[in-house]
This record gives C-alpha cells, sequence and structure tokens, in this order.
C-alpha cells in the first residue's frame, strides 16, 4: 500500500504542479495535461529513485525526453486522433506533427530541474537516505 501512496502523491505533485504553472503562464489547462504531466513525473520518480546518485543534468536530460515523450504520445491521441485541440505547436520551429518542438522540448529540461528535486524530496521521504529503490520494490 505504501508504493501505492508513493506513486500516488508523485502523480498529485506533478499534474497540479504543471497545471498551476500552465494556468499562470498561458491562463488556462485541459484537465488531460494534468495526467499527461502526472504520468510524466512518475515515470521520472521511478527512474530517480532507481538511480539515486545520478547528476542533475542527467536527471534532467532524462525529464526532458521522458516528458516530450509524453507529450508527443498524448498530442498523437488526443490532437491528432481525438481532434481535441489541447495544443498546437505547427506554428514553431521545427515542429514535429504541430505536437512537439524545441522550444518546448528546452522548457521541458528547465522544468525537470524542480522536478527532480520534489522526488528526491518525496523519495527521501519515504526511503530515507538508504539505497537505490530496486526493481524489485518499485511498483
Amino acid at each position: 500500500m505504501t508504493k501505492y501512496k508513493e506513486y500516488g502523491i508523485i502523480f498529485l505533485l506533478g499534474g497540479t504542479i504543471y497545471s498551476i504553472i500552465e494556468v499562470v503562464s498561458r491562463g488556462f489547462t485541459h484537465w488531460s495535461m494534468t495526467l499527461t504531466a502526472g504520468i510524466a513525473l512518475m515515470i521520472m520518480y521511478h527512474h530517480y529513485a532507481a538511480h539515486p546518485d545520478e547528476g542533475l543534468l542527467s536527471k534532467c536530460m532524462f525529464g526532458m525526453v521522458t516528458i516530450t515523450l509524453c507529450e508527443l504520445i498524448s498530442g498523437i491521441i488526443l490532437n491528432l486522433i481525438l481532434h481535441w485541440d489541447v495544443w498546437d505547436y505547427s506554428h514553431m520551429y521545427l515542429n514535429f506533427l504541430g505536437q512537439i518542438c524545441p522550444t518546448f522540448t528546452a522548457a521541458w529540461f528547465l522544468i525537470s530541474v524542480p522536478g527532480a528535486y520534489i522526488c528526491e524530496f518525496v523519495r527521501l521521504h519515504f526511503h530515507g537516505n538508504g539505497e537505490a529503490v530496486t526493481e524489485h520494490s518499485a511498483v
């Protein structure tokens, strides 16, 4: 039950914090972005918990790729298949299918900095200064 609580907290933190950032910067958000952000932070958390000694630069690179892939998958489903038009980057330089672009990929690198610290804080809360979370102990 502790794992469900641990990952639930990470999911809620990721979704809530991202939604607040988006509302402040864009004026609104969509519930699907809350889910996408929660899932992305859970993936990041699992990786970071398994590699607690990984440097911040590596964590941010992993976070950037994770968030970009989550955004691409969500965009293909929500925007291209379901036609919900949650976002459209087609006007952005070097965009891919209007769903991801280098500008936002760079932003995801930056947003991964606090994300890494949030993950570390939660990991320490649940696991203390002990060893890395192993595959057997995760989810």
